[in-house]
């Protein structure tokens, strides 16, 4: 049942639900459990059966980066209007927004016990799993966060931001403030607020230099 799926993903407000109760369920055993969890013991936890939870992941390699993309997007789009993606193809200040939503990816980053936990199960799994590795790679940055890469898209669409390639460019959102803390981690160590507070606001500047067009450069 991990091959190609017969027929497209369900859809509508019930089949949304489902995988949401799917993902959440797969993100506690995974963290809990590690990637040799059994699809069994998901759908048991999702209250769903074996058969519903393939409907919407061929595989258990598809939830996994499910699982990931909904932990790295989850800071930027909290239900609640004051998430920092919310506002920003919307945004008069793009580069007020903009900022705004990288400081609160960075504190994901930094902060978030699950996201920690599951950059640390990535790592630690690949050797027992490769083919986890082979999903997060074929997955793409825009599919691990694709809320930020809708956003990049629509204000492309709206003439805020030039971009051609929307994998490259977060990618490049990633390095410019993701990166340095992920780094300087690996030391065992943090950057303190105030050389986080110069990375981002050097970070967008950059950024809007090389995409922003019209009045958002000006911003």
């Amino acid at each position: 049942m991990s091959g190609d799926l017969p027929h497209p993903a369900p859809s509508g407000p019930r089949a949304e639900r489902k995988r949401r109760d799917i993902i959440a369920a797969a993100r506690t055993l995974f963290l809990r459990d590690g990637f040799g969890v059994g699809m069994d013991a998901i759908a048991a936890a999702a209250g769903v059966s074996k058969v519903t939870v393939y409907n919407h992941f061929r595989s258990k390699e598809a939830l996994f980066t499910a699982v990931v993309a909904g932990a790295l997007d989850e800071p930027l789009t909290a239900t609640d209007a004051a998430a920092p993606l919310a506002g920003l193809t919307e945004a008069a200040d793009l580069r007020g927004a903009l900022t705004e939503v990288a400081r609160s990816w960075v504190r994901s980053v930094r902060d978030n016990e699950d996201v920690i936990a599951l950059r640390a199960l990535v790592a630690a799994e690949q050797h027992r799993f490769p083919e986890l590795g082979d999903a997060w790679r074929r997955h793409g940055p825009t599919g691990h966060h694709p809320e930020v890469a809708a956003a990049l898209r629509t204000l492309h669409a709206r003439g805020r931001l030039a971009i051609g390639d929307v994998e490259v460019a977060v990618l490049q959102l990633y390095a410019l403030f993701v990166f340095p803390h992920l780094v300087v981690g690996q030391y065992g160590t943090t950057l303190d607020d105030e050389a986080t507070e110069k990375l981002l606001d050097a970070g967008v500047g950059m950024f809007l230099a090389y995409y922003a067009t019209g009045r958002a450069a000006d911003a």
